[in-house]
This record gives C-alpha cells, structure tokens and sequence, in this order.
C-alpha cells in the first residue's frame, strides 16, 4: 500500500503552460507560478505535519510480567517523522507540487517504510532495538490518504486559478 500523494502534476494545462513559459523565457512569470503552487500547497504541509504530531499510537497488551522502561532515545518519535513531510515545487518538465516524506531528514534508525506502516494503522517493531522481541502499535488507518482527500478539492481550485492568471499574462 503506498502513500498516496497530492500530485497535480502532469495535467495537459500545466504541461501546456509549462512549455509556453519556457518559450517566453518568462522567468519572474514562472517564480510567481512557482510561490503560487507552493502557497497552495502550504495548508496541506502544515495539516500533514499537525496530524502526524497528533497521531495516536496504543500500544498492544504487554504479557504478564514484562515492564516498562525509559526510550532509547531522547528524540519525540512522531515530531521527528513530522519534520521529514517536504513540499516539492516544479515548473520545468513534469510541472507541479508534491508532498512527501524526504527520507534524508529522517535519522538512519526511522525509514520512510515506518510512515507506511502507520497509515496501514500498525507499526511493527523491535522492542528498544531488541531484534528477539517484537511489538505491534496501532493508530487510525488511513490518516495520511485522509488528509490528502480532504485537501485536494482546494487545492485543484487554487492551481487553476493560477494557471488562468499566468496564462493571462502570457497572451
């Protein structure tokens, strides 16, 4: 199951425009473009990183006799997954935005597969690094595609409101 992700990418109008611009050499045309995109994007970023942060993790019953004990690490596990959520802006070939989890932000011990594992709704791992003992912790399923439906609507209306002004502009 993969992330799904908010890509308006590809359309015929903006690899249309894309083209256009680069034609007119229409370089401050295609930054304005470009912070426009990103700007309508934003909410979805900052939503993203907010429901991450916020993401419940129930941990299974432990068995009779076992306890508890301090993290490994000082790091907070969900703010750091939170800060690995990227915006990505293109104008040239393959025109659009794109948010995703970079996995150079993330530290070597936490994989971007974690974030899948999350969004199936159970994160399978060892218990303080100890590979002989495993434990499951579960949170809502599908927050992540949740919230990406619940911003795609908008932000569709915005990239095309500034596909219109910036086609405006180039006739």
């Amino acid at each position: 199951m993969a992330l799904s992700s908010v890509q308006i990418t590809g359309t015929g109008q903006l690899l249309d425009l894309s083209r256009r611009l680069r034609a007119v050499s229409g370089a401050p045309i295609q930054r304005n473009m470009a912070r426009r995109v990103r700007r309508a994007a934003e909410p979805l970023h900052r939503d993203m990183q907010d429901v991450i942060r916020g993401l419940r993790l129930a941990a299974d019953r432990r068995r009779a006799g076992s306890h508890g004990g301090p993290s490994p690490t000082s790091r907070p596990f969900r703010a750091t997954l939170a800060e690995a959520v990227r915006i990505s802006v293109r104008t040239g070939g393959n025109p659009g935005a794109r948010i995703y989890a970079d996995k150079g932000r993330l530290p070597r011990d936490i994989s971007v597969g974690v974030l899948y594992q999350l969004n199936d709704g159970r994160l399978r791992h060892p218990v303080y690094g100890n590979r002989s003992r495993w434990t499951n912790q579960r949170t809502p399923a599908m927050w992540w595609d949740r919230t990406v439906r619940q911003h795609t609507p908008r932000m569709q209306a915005e990239v095309a409101r500034v596909l219109d002004d910036v086609r405006r502009q180039l006739e």
